[in-house]
Formats: structure tokens, sequence, C-alpha cells
């Protein structure tokens, strides 16, 4: 006999051991991080004297996955976080040139995809901050916030959240219900407040400006363990006085680890240069060789 679903009561269960398996993934590179680094190190390095024409990349699939093989799966992404460990500063302060081009070109390897700090000369003004966590947006006239959950089980674990009480910045993602789209719906589902008007030449430039983050890609990466997710621009924000530098919806900050307690964290966030819009939104891991 097949079965087509899953019970609520396992589905919860299955959940629960996944939470489980992420902590002990963290307690396991809190203590043994540093020899995995030098490991990592060492094997990259004996990579380029094998083949010193290729710039190092880490063997993992290029494919957007869901966010329970994110979790079961974001150890394949450990690797790039101890790569990255020398490279990202300890403390969260904007990113030098010369350290922005390093960690672009490293994600940009991996990753599969041109990940910058600049396109059309346009820049945030940092590459690295403290990201909080948002509430949902409302997507439609006549949105609710009963109406983002699929399941009861993403009611459970995203509805607390709540939804903000006023529009994004673009405003609503759709016109009416009948017109809301899937696209429209991973726009709201991995959404980030970006805090655009810190932008340099922005007051200036107001129209041109708004037309280019609207729903701009970007990819946020926890450097602490490598967990990455390809989101897009749909508000603006935090506010200065908060001491954060970007939000993130609530699914978004699971996906990077950082839903739990104070739901804050340093990540690092780029564009990324996708004319033909080909890069899907969600969470993403690194790329595969073969």
């Amino acid at each position: 006999m097949k079965f087509t679903s899953k019970k609520p009561e396992y589905e919860y269960l299955r959940k629960k051991w996944i939470a489980r398996h992420s902590s002990t993934q963290n307690k396991f590179w809190e203590k043994h991080g540093e020899s995995l680094k030098h490991l990592a190190v060492s094997s990259l390095s004996s990579l380029m004297l094998l083949n010193p024409s290729s710039p190092p990349q880490l063997p993992l699939d290029n494919t957007t996955i869901s966010r329970d093989d994110a979790i079961l799966g974001y150890d394949k992404n450990v690797l790039l976080a101890q790569v990255l460990s020398d490279k990202v500063p300890k403390e969260v302060r904007p990113l030098e040139l010369s350290e922005e081009k390093g960690i672009t070109d490293i994600l940009s390897r991996n990753f599969g995809f041109k990940v910058t700090s600049e396109l059309g000369g346009i820049r945030l003004d940092r590459n690295y901050g403290l990201i909080g966590g948002e509430q949902h947006l409302y997507r439609y006239p006549g949105d609710n916030i009963y109406q983002h959950g699929d399941t009861s089980l993403d009611w459970a674990k995203y509805g607390s959240a709540g939804i903000a009480p006023s529009l994004g910045a673009w405003g609503y993602f759709a016109s009416s219900k009948q017109a809301f789209s899937a696209i429209d719906k991973l726009r709201e589902k991995y959404y980030l407040a970006i805090q655009t008007f810190k932008v340099s030449g922005y007051a200036e430039n107001v129209d041109k400006y708004r037309d280019f983050f609207k729903f701009r890609k970007m990819l946020v990466l926890n450097p602490k363990t490598g967990q990455a997710v390809v989101a897009d621009i749909a508000d603006v924000g935090p506010s200065e006085w908060t001491g954060k530098h970007l939000g993130g919806s609530p699914e978004v900050m699971d996906i990077l680890g950082l839903a739990d307690g104070p739901r804050k964290g340093a990540v690092l966030y780029f564009f990324i240069d996708d004319p033909k819009d080909e890069i899907p939104l969600g969470p993403v891991k690194v790329r595969s060789e073969g």
C-alpha cells in the first residue's frame, strides 16, 4: 500500500528530530570547528597543488532544496563556512573592498552564480551586518495571517511571527487573490527588508533606486554555519535605532538557523547578478563539480 502523505503526528516528530539534529551539529562545530578548518584549508591546498590552474571548489550539489533537506544537509555547506572563517571579520562591520572581492569570488565559484557587491553602479552601504526577524507581509487585498501557512505545521512554526500592520515598500505583491501567483508567494516567503535609504545617491535618484531594488535578488549566508538562502528585497528597513542592518522573513530566518532565541545574527548579503531571472528563491547549497 502506498502512502501519499505523512500523518501530522509523524511529521511533528520528524521536525523535532531535525531540530535536535541541527542543534547537535552546532555543538559539534563549536567544539571541533578549528580542527576542521585546518583540515579544510589543507584539503583545498592539496587540490590547488594537483591542479593549480583551477580554483578550489567544493564538491557539492548546486540545486535548490526544500527547507527540511536544507537543515538535514546544511553540513554540506560547513566546509564553505570554514573556508570563509579567515575571510570574514570577527567584528560585524562594513567590509573593505578587498574583503568583498575575496568573499564574492568564493561565493560565486561555490554557488554557481555571480555574487557581487555592486550592480549597475549601485551598492549597499555594507554587505556584512546583523539581520533580525521580520513579520509576514500582506500579499494581496484581503490577505490575513491565516492564509500564510499551507499546513498546520507551517502555522505552528511561522504563525507566531504575525503580520506587519503596513504594506511592504512596494505595496501588495498582487492586485487580488485571483491574481496572486506562485512567484508572488515566493517573493513574500523569502523576503528581505534592506536599508536602501542609506545607499549613496538614493535621495537624488529615488525613482531609479526604487525600481532597481524592487524584488532584487540577494544571497544571504550565515558565515558560522554556511546555511544560505536566495531572497529578494520587498521592504525597506529596519530603522537604524534597532542596531540591525537588515531584516528577514520568518522563513528566511529559519533557513539561516537564526529563528530561535534573539532572532538575530551576523550574515553576509550580496546582490545576485541574474538578468534572465534563472536563480530560484529559497534555500540553496553549494554546487557539485560533477
